[in-house]
């Protein structure tokens, strides 16, 4: 089964060609690295909710957009090893490419894919 990296966060909405190519330089490193896939969504019908929401969970303000985004790799290994690599690439440097959006309220985390169909 494959292994998922998966993210969240708000990014301003008028840097959306700003983020579109920074996610666009990062997913070709990211595949040179051994990712199978990388998905960029930005978010359309993304609503408020009373108790959670993605809107609530990375703090969204009235001039920003949610963004949800996921990465495969064939394994967990092959994920450490090319996450690792990644995060050292000068392509990914924050003096080189810096985030879009504010990375303290991105959301992130690794998941095993239990089903697949």
């Amino acid at each position: 089964m494959t292994y998922v990296d998966g993210f969240v966060a708000a990014v301003p909405t008028a840097n959306r060609e700003t983020y579109r190519r920074h996610a666009t330089l990062a997913a070709g490193v990211f595949k040179e690295y051994g990712a199978l896939s990388v998905v960029e969504c930005w978010g359309d019908d993304v609503p408020e909710g009373k108790l959670t929401s993605f809107p609530m969970a990375v703090k969204r303000q009235p001039d920003e957009t949610v963004i949800f985004s996921w990465i495969t790799w064939p394994s967990k290994a092959v994920r450490d090893e090319g996450m690792k690599k990644s995060m050292e690439d000068p392509r990914l440097q924050p003096e080189t490419n810096p985030m879009p959006f504010d990375g303290k309220r991105l959301i992130y985390g690794g998941f095993e894919a239990i089903v697949e169909a």
